[in-house]
């Protein structure tokens, strides 16, 4: 029997999230070779994007003010028209034109097309509109992905009486959309080899964590800033039926080492 060309048997699905400041235009374009390859190989995809340096740029170009608290950004109503007008009318375009060049066929969506996910407000009020997702709506997504169609995400939501859209942090958007569509994988692309008990430390890299430990450990001072949403969000995915969940700065989807490349959470 032929074997795949891929360490994903032939009708797996996989989430990939990627952006912010571990994707260079190598690392892109690199991701984006692989992409081609997986669907050849039979392999159905979903990306998720993030946006944080761009929609930074374009809030400073604007002179608004980029505030954080807990490492979220707080999104006032100027904000979150400008994280819109970036993530789905500026990024999200790019990188579908950019796969549509290597004769991927893609389609740009965001969370809010079709309710796929839908957002209560998230506490502190003092956070403005950033959304906890409350439920997924999966059949725009698999109907892409039964279409042949690459969907490509924009992390936005939208309210449950659609009266305002919800800025989401776009790893707890791929880790949850994982979990909606029941895939077999969530591969967060990040600019570290592996999560680390010490960040400061190369040699208190992790190499695999259970759901619950991963859970645990986002919780813990020692995970911090952007590791503590991903780390959230490979345990949730994992302890909501997602066969592994990896943390890795590899772009290198096809290659058979990628079976062990950053932290690994499966159970």
């Amino acid at each position: 029997m032929h074997e795949p060309a891929t360490p994903w048997p032939a009708g797996s699905t996989i989430v990939v999230k990627f952006g912010g400041n571990a994707m260079t235009h190598e690392a892109e374009d690199s991701l984006f070779s692989e992409v081609g390859k997986l669907q050849a190989a039979g392999v159905r995809v979903v990306l998720v994007h993030g946006g944080g340096p761009a929609i930074d740029a374009e809030l400073a170009a604007k002179g608004i003010t980029t505030e954080r608290i807990d490492g979220q950004r707080v999104t006032s109503a100027e904000t979150l028209a400008v994280t819109e007008a970036v993530l789905c009318g500026t990024i999200n375009k790019q990188l579908v034109r950019a796969l549509l060049a290597r004769d991927i066929m893609a389609a740009g969506i965001s969370g809010q097309d079709c309710g796929l996910l839908t957002c209560d407000r998230r506490l502190p009020e003092s956070l403005g509109f950033v959304g906890s997702i409350r439920a997924v709506a999966p059949g725009l997504i698999l109907g892409l992905l039964e279409a042949g169609i690459v969907p490509v995400i924009a992390p936005l939501g939208v309210a449950a009486d659609f009266s305002t859209a919800y800025n989401i942090n776009a790893d707890e958007a791929a880790g949850a959309i994982a979990v909606g569509i029941k895939a077999d994988a969530l591969i967060l692309i990040t600019n570290v080899d592996r999560v680390r008990r010490d960040e400061q430390d190369p040699d208190s890299d992790i190499a695999h964590m259970t759901p619950h430990q991963a859970l645990v450990f986002a919780t813990s001072d020692a995970c911090r800033n952007s590791m503590k949403p991903k780390v959230r969000a490979a345990g949730s995915a994992v302890d909501g039926g997602v066969l592994r969940a990896q943390i890795t700065s590899s772009t290198g989807l096809t290659v058979a080492a990628f079976a062990q490349a950053g932290t690994i959470v499966s159970r």
